[in-house]
């Protein structure tokens, strides 16, 4: 698996991704957006942002990076960086394929992507994903799995995913919604040839979102590598949107909010990537400091007290504008 590689690193930070969702397109669901990247957000602009993140977070020791058919032209972005720098060849790549990116560089189309899971999609994905990122993609994941998605039980599909992944491509999948337990422990499921199809899983994980946590300790305990996704709850555990108990955590332990919520995720067994969506270098460094973070008990009992019920947590998700 790619991810072994992720285990010789020695650096503080080799458990720390980079995802590019915020970056890849001019339109997202953090809060704080518009202070982030301003009005220019032309595509020369935003690949400009991407690489300066990527070098940036390549040079702290950051070893992986996380990007999506739908975010935008983030793979774009990625593979012009990887392109220009032939030398980074210590990298794993993730990409995923089930969303179509349809807001044709707008903040504020109707409609900014849409989900497909079938066969079709995941050939003309897999297609595009090749041209940009050829041999360079290690993992590729379905976006945002749920319990009722065809792409749980289409054995035509799983036939063609095992077959890139004996041609060397790790397959694996991510999750959302108030669900993502009974996703999990239903993708761990799928088989082909008595063979289990998956070996990553990307869930959204955080102080207000854990219901999760226990089908991701059962992924972990089967030989998935676990990737953490919005640990930030899409900036509502940053400064200033962080509920008291974060902020009081962040300041008795001198970095910031974003740093403390990382770090909190890190402590957890199952963790072997927690992605960084910086939009901007101040946020990236912030969060690199997740390491340096020393939680004991009391302070994690704090935050762990910050968990919402997964309903109340995604309803709130899901009203977050497009900006």
């Amino acid at each position: 698996m790619p991810f072994a590689r992720l285990a010789a690193a020695t650096t503080p930070t080799c458990h720390i991704g980079l995802g590019l969702a915020a970056v890849g397109r001019p339109g997202y669901i953090n809060l704080g957006r518009d202070r982030d990247l301003g009005e220019n957000r032309s595509a020369d602009s935003l690949r400009a942002r991407t690489h300066e993140l990527l070098d940036a977070a390549y040079a702290q020791g950051v070893r992986y990076f996380d990007v999506a058919r739908s975010y935008g032209r983030s793979e774009e972005f990625l593979a012009d960086w990887l392109h220009a720098r032939p030398d980074v060849d210590d990298v794993v790549v993730g990409s995923k394929w089930g969303y179509t990116y349809t807001a044709g560089w707008s903040t504020d189309a109707e409609k900014h992507e849409v989900k497909d899971h079938g066969l079709a999609t995941y050939e003309r994905q897999r297609a595009e994903t090749d041209t940009l990122l050829g041999d360079r993609l290690d993992l590729y994941q379905i976006h945002s799995v749920t319990p009722d998605s065809p792409a749980l039980t289409d054995k035509e599909l799983h036939a063609r995913l095992a077959e890139a992944a004996a041609g060397g491509l790790t397959v694996g999948f991510s999750t959302s919604g108030p669900a993502q337990a009974e996703a999990v422990r239903a993708a761990l499921a799928v088989t082909v040839g008595g063979e289990p199809l998956f070996r990553t899983v990307q869930s959204t994980y955080n102080a207000l979102e854990t219901s999760v946590a226990p089908a991701l300790a059962e992924a972990h305990e089967a030989g998935l590598t676990v990737i953490v996704k919005e640990g930030m709850a899409n900036g509502r555990l940053a400064a200033p949107h962080a509920p008291e108990a974060l902020r009081a955590v962040a300041e008795e332990s001198g970095l910031g909010c974003d740093a403390v919520a990382l770090a909190w995720i890190l402590r957890r067994p199952w963790t072997g990537v927690v992605l960084s969506g910086a939009a901007t270098l101040d946020q990236l460094v912030s969060n690199l400091h997740a390491p340096a973070v020393d939680l004991d008990e009391e302070p994690l009992a704090r935050l762990d007290a910050l968990a919402e019920e997964p309903g109340a947590y995604w309803e709130r998700r899901g009203q977050l504008p497009w900006h």
